[in-house]
């Protein structure tokens, strides 16, 4: 997509300006107008994926990216699905969280209010241009969207569909605006303050160490996520080789995705043989520590490598793993913490004790027992639909929702009270 401006200072401010339309539009409207872009969705499915063809046809075919870019009728389906679940969710603005009523006649209040602008930087995944016009609009925000070049004609078009709802109601279509993809647009958005009231980066490590080192607009972090699954020597070996093999293999290009297998010692010999046919299936490269690696290399599996350092705390976004053997699960809490991404991590066990201790000692957004990291999503929790996985401590931690796309302002009635 060629770029013909040469800033988008008035693109942003058009967006700030626009905040008033959907602030003070009826809770009623904002249902109405996710339904009513939910039906758009419907009828342009073909249009939709025609689209999209031209971004995947421009992508390698070993790029993995190229899974989180394609959009099929079963994503479309639940794009769809995504906008009826976050218009079922109340909405979280206009919320009283504090009330007094002082001596002196003052009425003071607390209220959840909108943030504002959402300015959203995200790399090949044109589900989150719906996922993020459901959330911010629900909550009354609008939101500044750029989106990588792989998804240039995707997001366009989609972008086309939720203006079309939002002139449906009567709303200013600059509450959602598509910024052009040109890399020089992005340093522009980071330092435009005055417009933009929170920037969110979503994708690769890269984009977010940028976004953090650059941008003068506060920032929430959707991280990386490199996600370990813990074998202990209580788990139920069976049911941890179908969790790890999942957490692989369902969909690898995912942050939920797993990346490291840490297994205790004394059932690593057991515990491996287990995963071997789930893995080969998909021909997983398994980069296997030295102990790993000798049990696997006996088994003949196929897609045997010997792991480096730079294995661990790896995400590998595609068809590969590591594997770490530990003496015991104090081995096991020291290695997760010095590899996590924080973002979701698991363990596998039958030990009441240890699954407590893993839950309360583990720091991540979303800890596990005996289940594959492959449910952290805001869909999977209730949450309708995410902008991403915060993998910060402040405001937003997890999947990053409808619920978090609000700030708080005090509200002071008063009938000329004056303090000396």
């Amino acid at each position: 997509m060629v770029n013909t401006i040469e800033s988008i200072t008035p693109l942003l401010k058009k967006t700030s300006q626009a905040t008033s339309s959907i602030r003070n539009a009826s809770d009623q409207t904002k249902i109405d107008l996710l339904l009513t872009l939910a039906e758009e969705i419907d009828l342009n499915r073909s249009k939709i994926i025609e689209e999209n063809n031209k971004d995947v046809v421009r992508m390698e075919d070993g790029n993995p990216k190229k899974d989180r870019l394609i959009l099929n009728e079963n994503r479309i389906d639940d794009l769809i699905q995504g906008l009826k679940d976050v218009a079922k969710l109340s909405n979280p603005s206009g919320k009283l969280l504090f009330e007094i009523n002082k001596p002196n006649g003052l009425k003071i209040q607390k209220i959840t209010v909108p943030i504002g602008v959402v300015g959203i930087i995200y790399e090949s995944r044109p589900n989150v241009t719906v996922d993020v016009a459901a959330l911010c609009l629900r909550s009354g925000n609008c939101a500044v969207l750029r989106g990588g070049s792989d998804a240039a004609h995707s997001n366009k078009f989609l972008v086309k569909l939720i203006h079309n709802a939002l002139n449906k109601h009567q709303l200013d279509t600059n509450c959602l605006q598509l910024l052009p993809t040109g890399r020089e647009f992005v340093k522009e958005l980071l330092e435009s303050e005055k417009y933009v009231d929170i920037i969110i980066p979503r994708g690769s490590q890269q984009l977010i160490d940028f976004v953090r080192e650059n941008s003068k607009v506060p920032t929430i972090e959707t991280g990386a996520g490199v996600c370990h699954t813990l074998i202990t020597k209580s788990a139920n070996l069976e049911e941890g080789a179908e969790i790890v093999v999942n957490a692989k293999v369902s969909r690898p290009s995912v942050c939920n995705a797993l990346d490291t297998i840490v297994v205790e010692k004394p059932v690593v010999g057991a515990f491996l043989p287990l995963i071997i046919k789930g893995m080969e299936k998909h021909a997983v490269e398994i980069y296997a520590d030295d102990i790993s690696y000798d049990i696997l290399l006996k088994e003949k599996y196929p897609y045997l490598k010997r792991a480096t350092e730079s294995d661990f705390g790896r995400e590998f976004l595609d068809f590969k793993c590591s594997v770490k053997v530990v003496e015991d699960f104090e081995e096991a809490l020291s290695h997760i913490s010095q590899y996590s991404s924080r973002h979701s991590e698991a363990i596998v066990t039958e030990d009441p004790d240890l699954m407590e201790r893993f839950l309360n000692d583990v720091d991540a957004a979303t800890v596990y027992t005996n289940a594959s990291t492959r449910f952290t999503d805001g869909g999977e929790f209730g949450l309708g639909a995410e902008i991403g996985i915060s993998t910060q401590k402040l405001h937003a931690r997890g999947p990053f929702a409808l619920e978090k796309l609000i700030t708080e302002k005090w509200i002071v009635r008063g009938n000329g009270q004056v303090r000396w």
